[in-house]
């Protein structure tokens, strides 16, 4: 039951740092007048797909955390709602 708690908090971490780290890297690539540098065609090419993929599988891995998080939610809440029957029918 803890185990998807922190898988969740771990996943939502993960995609997290991992948007901050993308945009992060595109704010420092744009120069004064907001263009965005690149040495090649081919490299502009292949790190914006890159980057386009890595924020695909950041919105995955939160919405991933965000499901765990809720799953350990859920059976948090049926453990409790199933302790506090056995409580009542402990004490008739």
């Amino acid at each position: 039951m803890t185990s998807s708690l922190v898988i969740g908090i771990i996943a939502l971490l993960l995609g997290f740092s991992l948007r901050y780290w993308i945009n992060r890297r595109k704010f420092y690539r744009r120069s004064l007048t907001g263009a965005e540098g690149f040495s090649s065609y081919e490299k502009s090419v292949v790190i914006t797909f890159i980057e386009r993929v890595g924020k695909w599988v950041a919105y995955g891995l939160i919405i991933l955390g965000l499901l765990f998080v809720w799953s350990y939610s859920r059976q948090k809440k049926a453990n409790e709602k199933a302790l506090q029957k056995t409580e009542i029918e402990n004490r008739q």
